[in-house]
């Protein structure tokens, strides 16, 4: 069953093709840069042990004309994984916001679009993507079913005490304001690893997703019970380019005595802070280069960084009352065996104990890197929510 996967971007499409039930990928791809100069796609066909590589650039103006191209690389030339749009039997959609429709992964029709469309105010730089690139794909691949997978679904399992805000009721009723929480799809997958990996029946797993966008989710026997990220994806953790958590005071404080428009609060929350705004870059290797340096800002940026992350991890331990596992996860989690051993620094008081020479060890599969002593496990686990949207898509079809 040949499953394409689509995951857009604002200015991007990412994709993978999955005969499933197999786990490697046919093929995958970038486009990048959509709408702006510089377009172009890598897209890259895995057979057997070897991957053949094609990469084109040229000026591509929305999301439909790089799903063409895309549908070109995959049916035409040396490297064709499909002989027509007619051989893929599913397209799954990786979609932001679900709101409170959407626990599941689901079956894309007209009232599925529609319940889409009405939550673009609340993912406005994802949701109408992702419904064009649904749009285009349905007429793209005509026979194909078009599947929808959200990223806030898996923490539609929250408890009312941890999704609901101390506000008046009526902005809940009305406005829908509560914890939607991200990272969904990344949060499942790499949970379920962890408790194929620990083996027993009762789990109670901390996920750490630290990319540019960062994350954290209380998981009780596979089921999201808390997580950092709320009603938008600004909350919680320090960030690439986001605060985190911010007093709103803040906000009101430079309203009435700065000045600022709402647009540049927005702004300055979202695309000036976190690591950026703090230490220089929003990158952790430039971070770490800045260090390197004897850059003091830097320094703090990272102290900051595992401070938020040190304080989720106790206040999840708190509502999960113990820990069997924390995942570490996306790309500093993966790749950053500092910032893990700055995080589970003095932790021992909650049994966590890092064996410092298998996190420097770790080479891009799931491992276990805490002492033999610790009594919880620390692991590092890959995420593949692209993966993870193919499994979802092939159990509705199956």
């Amino acid at each position: 069953m040949n499953i394409l996967v689509i995951n857009s971007g604002s200015s991007s499409l990412k994709y993978q093709l999955f005969k499933m039930p197999a786990k490697a990928p046919v093929c995958s791809g970038l486009v990048e840069r959509i709408g702006i100069e510089g377009s172009f796609i890598k897209h890259t066909v895995y057979n057997r042990e070897e991957k053949y590589t094609i990469e084109e650039s040229g000026f591509i103006s929305n999301h439909g004309e790089g799903l063409k191209q895309v549908l070109a690389l995959l049916t035409q030339g040396e490297y064709a994984v499909i002989a027509s749009p007619d051989d893929i039997t599913a397209v799954g959609h990786r979609v932001v916001h679900g709101g409170e429709h959407f626990k599941d992964a689901t079956l894309i029709t007209d009232e599925v679009k529609k319940q889409i469309k009405k939550l673009f105010s609340l993912a406005p730089l994802h949701n109408p993507v992702n419904y064009k690139c649904i749009e285009v794909a349905e007429q793209t691949f005509t026979n194909a079913k078009q599947i929808a997978v959200f990223d806030t679904a898996f923490h539609q399992t929250l408890p009312e005490q941890a999704y609901r805000y101390a506000i008046p009721e009526w902005y809940y009723k009305e406005h829908g304001i509560r914890v939607y929480g991200f990272h969904g799809t990344s949060h499942k997958y790499v949970s379920e690893q962890a408790i194929n990996w620990l083996n027993k029946k009762d789990t109670k797993i901390i996920s750490i997703h630290l990319g540019n966008g960062c994350s954290m989710a209380a998981i009780k026997n596979g089921k999201s019970i808390d997580t950092s990220m709320g009603f938008g994806p600004l909350s919680g953790l320090m960030m690439g380019t986001r605060s985190g958590d911010i007093d709103p005071s803040v906000i009101f404080h430079l309203m009435e005595h700065a000045g600022y428009t709402l647009e540049q609060l927005s702004t300055l929350v979202n695309k000036q802070s976190g690591l950026l705004g703090v230490g220089g870059s929003s990158d952790m290797r430039d971070i770490r280069k800045l260090v390197s340096e004897g850059n003091a800002a830097a320094v703090l940026a990272l102290k900051l960084y595992a401070y938020r992350i040190k304080k989720f991890i106790g206040a999840y331990a708190a509502i999960l009352n113990g820990i069997d596992a924390i995942v570490f996860t996306a790309g500093v989690g993966e790749n950053d065996g500092y910032m893990r051993e700055a995080v589970c620094a003095e932790l021992d008081y909650l049994g966590i104990e890092l064996d410092p020479n298998q996190n420097t060890a770790y080479e891009g599969e799931l491992k276990e890197i805490n002492t033999k002593s610790s009594k919880v496990k620390v692991l590092v686990i890959p995420t593949n929510e692209e993966y993870e949207i193919a499994h979802q898509c092939y159990a509705i079809l199956n």
